[in-house]
């Protein structure tokens, strides 16, 4: 503990009494139960979290029973909610102690920042209202958890929140402490793993629980929040009374989608997934006028409604006939409440078709319009409190959320493109069967020549080819929707591996099939097709970072391109704007971690400077993972360390697998995200519009550094025996059993590295703990630089403390290398049969390991891990010995499952279960997977 922090030292006594707390409650069940021994070897035991911990679960530590696997998972996933609380509870202690301002990455300590740095209120408000950020729930495959189990963690997380409350009486901690138990016992005696792989239907509940259940609370949370720290910070609070001048937080999605290597998201999916959102929206709303009618009791006998309002009650009562005279006899004498019983008639349903004559409101615009005239009538009363208090909330809701709740992005691989359009061609009586093998003049030239007419290639009815079907169909779901709904809800046409401008314009023409192209006038760029919808570049690998450059230029330059960006601006009232996505996950995997982090910061700064040059806006897409490897880290430091000019209040980022339960799924925790999401944007965008510091000269030092990484990454990746290694030293055969994620581990199918995705690949380094993708090949860069520019690590080493960028890449580094375990990392080599592949490869990683540890530390001035990041250090130590014995017990089921399904031994399925669920229980300990 550390005795000049006290926040930190309660948080960590506030860990070991909890754990006391939540584990005594565990023994007891498992007392209850009959697993006398099991309760007794528990660890974390009552005031000893640490050290009597090593002393527990001793014997057998490679062979331990499925009980006790799944005994120590629960005591890992126990200890998780018991840091997630002490984490809440120390932050709510400093603001308690310190005041709101004070709190460092959420609205107070950036409204403080961003006043010091001499911004007025009314500066940063308009700067608010400019702000526009875009969480996206992916499905990948990296959530170890049933979906029940989750549900039983949020059930007793808040039995331990509960808890908090220092106004129970001892008699109601006993109850509280009798309801955990309880929920702990159903815990115990739930499957830890699925049986089978969740569908997409599945996935899409879960996504619409987060959508529809918790951000709408937390945005009302944050959004007081926002207010709070704008008046402590001496603000004017009329700059933000609107709720128009607030950030606008709205939500994506992948879940039904994303059909990138994915054969079960069918044009059926898609349609499912579009109408359960809009059905989702709508009830949201529902539920909100429903309660807010119950509190709009104010009757005419005391105050007399304003003319607007009764007006607007007649007029809506008589469209709508019997249903507004139902409305108005609910309850007589309440105007207020009548007018919101009107509103709750005019709702549609899901799958109402918008018509001019409808009595329903066709666009969620017409929806909020009616509150704002109920708003007025209570200003116009002198309530404003009630106004305020009551209808600004679902002001909000209805801006943010509309008639559709989240959008729904469209992703696929432009290798299918090509395929698609290849059958288009053909079906078009054009010899383009090889359309893959032309080279990009060819392609450029066809793709011109089709883009300057509207007329299809292909009759509807035509028989074409299954890409080309697949594809086609779709897309036309999505037209079909935009006929009845309006484009509210319809994400970004997204394609990954994109490699060339060609892959971006052959989306126009396949588009152009399902009529989402059309003819329009544009004096500036010529008449011609343009695309409501954005056509949005996924850049990858390293190579496709390098190229992204040159590939937008040709992209924003093209008429297509330029007039579909003007028509979408016009439709949102907004300035040319260009989404482009970055894949963290495969440019790692590609060439290394800090090469990745290198050329995804010099693409962004590249790309920045071009969108300047061309008088268009970006909007990057940071399609980030759970892990280090791909992508993750703190969410303030990331933002912080985009390159300068590069956030312009506009982005949207992933939110994938577990750490959308991580970060989301209790409402103090998704607060605190999501407000530390928001509130670094503005101020990151703010500060952006100063002055850019230089630090170009360090930028041939870091090149040198991306490129000797890279080459030792890829060296390693290309030895004889490495593919060997990786196959027998992790459990990739395991994992691409487990039933985490309806989306299958490889692309296309086939058994090569390449073709692995990269949440396999990293989970099964972490498992085994490796944790591989995040660190090899840093140590030898580091040397070398050290070795041979002894001026240039120097200035390496001050930039890191001056850098966010820097400083953000290499801490990120560092708490994988934390993460690794060299022992375990031997136990799991000895896995590998081919002594030989085992000692080099093996050694070979060995040695980068503790190399990597040496330069690292010099780096960060030989301070100690202990000393500069002691909660991750308590963290790791809280963990280590019942790990220890959960990887024991994997590494000796390997071995025999591995026997078993060599000689075709028929029960090597039971074996697998035994190992699947230790690949949860390692996950739940690592609190990570891929």
């Amino acid at each position: 503990m550390s005795a000049t922090n006290p926040i930190l030292d309660f948080a960590f006594g506030k860990i070991d009494r909890d754990l006391a707390f939540v584990m005594g409650c565990f023994r007891q069940v498992l007392q209850e139960q009959g697993e006398t021994e099991l309760a007794e070897h528990l660890p974390w035991s009552a005031g000893d979290s640490m050290a009597g911990e090593t002393q527990r679960l001793a014997k057998g530590t490679a062979n331990l029973r499925d009980r006790d696997v799944q005994a120590l998972s629960i005591a890992f996933q126990l200890l998780n909610m018991v840091e997630e609380n002490a984490a809440t509870q120390a932050r709510r202690l400093r603001e308690s102690q310190h005041g709101v301002l004070e709190e460092s990455g959420l609205w107070g300590g950036n409204l403080k920042a961003i006043a010091k740095a001499g911004f007025t209120g009314a500066e940063v408000a308009a700067a608010l209202a400019s702000i526009r950020v875009e969480p996206v729930l992916t499905a990948h495959p990296t959530e170890a958890k049933r979906s029940t189990v989750l549900e039983q963690h949020r059930q007793l997380y808040l039995l331990l929140v509960k808890r908090e409350n220092q106004m129970w009486t001892p008699a109601e901690q006993d109850e509280i402490s009798a309801e955990f138990t309880v929920g702990l016992e159903r815990l115990w005696r739930t499957g830890e793993i699925r049986l089978s792989k969740p569908d997409i239907a599945a996935e899409r509940r879960g996504a619409l629980r987060y959508l529809r259940e918790v951000f709408p609370d937390v945005i009302t949370r944050i959004d007081a929040r926002l207010q709070t720290a704008w008046r402590e910070v001496g603000f004017d609070p009329a700059l933000i009374a609107d709720v128009r001048q607030l950030p606008k937080v709205t939500f994506g999605t992948w879940v039904g989608g994303d059909r990138d290597g994915h054969p079960l998201v069918t044009a059926k999916v898609t349609y499912e997934s579009l109408h359960d959102l809009r059905r989702s929206a709508l009830a949201l709303h529902a539920g909100n006028l429903r309660r807010l009618a119950e509190k709009l009791s104010l009757t005419e006998s005391l105050q007399t409604p304003p003319a607007a309002l009764a007006a607007a009650i007649g007029a809506r009562a008589a469209a709508l006939g019997e249903a507004g005279a139902r409305a108005l006899a609910r309850n007589p004498f309440e105007p207020w409440r009548q007018f919101v019983n009107l509103m709750l008639a005019r709702l549609p349903d899901a799958g109402d078709l918008p018509a001019s004559e409808s009595t329903r409101y066709a666009r969620p615009q017409e929806l909020a319009d009616d509150l704002r005239l109920l708003r007025a009538s209570l200003i116009e009363l002198g309530a404003g409190r009630i106004a305020v208090g009551e209808i600004d909330p679902l002001l909000r809701s209805v801006e943010l959320f509309g008639f559709h709740l989240a959008v729904l992005d469209i992703r696929q691989n432009s290798a299918v493109h090509e395929k698609a359009l290849s059958q288009l061609l053909t079906a078009a009586g054009i010899a383009a069967a090889d359309w893959p093998s032309w080279s990009e003049k060819e392609r450029l030239a066809l793709l011109d020549t089709e883009l300057r007419t509207p007329r299809p290639l292909a009759h509807p009815e035509a028989n074409l080819g299954a890409e080309a079907s697949m594809v086609l169909d779709c897309l036309r779901v999505v037209a079909s929707h935009r006929s009845a709904h309006g484009r509210d809800g319809l994400g970004a046409l997204i394609v990954s591996m994109t490699r060339s401008l060609s892959d971006l314009l052959t989306v126009f023409v396949i588009a152009r099939e399902a009529g989402l192209v059309q003819q329009v006038a544009d004096p500036a760029h010529g008449d011609g097709l343009a695309s409501e919808f954005p056509v949005v570049p996924l850049f990858e690998t390293i190579g496709d970072l390098e190229g992204s450059a040159d590939i937008m230029r040709a992209y924003l330059s093209h008429p297509v391109t330029r007039r579909s960006l003007a028509l979408q601006s016009k439709a949102v009232g907004g300035v040319p704007t260009q989404q482009i996505m970055l894949g963290y996950s495969d440019s790692c995997k590609d060439g290394g971690i800090f090469a990745s982090q290198w050329n995804l910061q010099r693409a962004q700064a590249a790309l920045s400077a071009l969108g300047r040059e061309l008088g268009v806006r970006l909007r990057f897409f940071h399609g980030r993972g759970g892990t280090v490897s791909r992508g993750a880290g703190p969410t303030n430091r990331f933002l912080e360390a985009l390159p300068h000019g590069s956030l312009t209040g506009d982005l949207r980022l992933t939110e994938q697998g577990e750490t959308i339960a991580q970060k989301f799924a209790n409402q103090l925790t998704a607060t605190f995200n999501l407000e530390q999401l928001v509130a670094t944007t503005t101020a990151t965008t703010l500060h952006q519009r100063g002055d850019a510091p230089d630090f170009s000269d360090v930028y041939p030092v870091l090149a040198r550094f991306a490129e000797r990484s890279r080459a030792t990454y890829e060296s390693l990746l290309a030895a004889d025996g490495f593919i060997t290694y990786f196959s027998e030293a992790t459990p990739i055969d395991v994992l691409e059993h487990a039933a985490i994620g309806s989306r299958p581990s490889r692309r296309s199918g086939k058994r090569t590295l390449a073709d692995l995705r990269a949440i396999p690949w990293v989970f099964s380094w972490n498992q085994s703990r490796h944790y591989l993708p995040g660190w090899f090949g840093i140590g030898t860069a580091l040397e070398d630089i050290h070795r041979e520019d002894p001026k240039g690590f120097a200035l390496l080493v001050a930039r890191t403390a001056q850098w966010p960028f820097l400083r953000y890449a290499l801490s990120n580094i560092e708490s994988n290398i934390a993460s690794v375990d060299d022992g375990l990392m031997s136990d799991y080599a000895a896995l590998v049969k081919d002594e030989t592949v085992r000692t080099q490869i093996g050694g070979r990683i060995a040695d980068e390991y503790r190399r990597t540890k040496r330069m690292l530390e010099l780096v960060f001035g030989g301070t100690t891990l202990t000393v500069r990041r002691p909660r991750l250090v308590q963290t790791l130590a809280q963990r280590d010995s019942s790990l220890r014995k959960l990887h024991a017990h994997q590494i000796a089921t390997l071995r025999r499952w591995r026997a078993a399904r060599a000689a075709s031994d028929p029960g090597a399925e039971a074996i697998l279960q035994s190992l699947l669920l230790s690949v949860n229980a390692i996950a739940s300990g690592l609190r990570t997977t891929g």
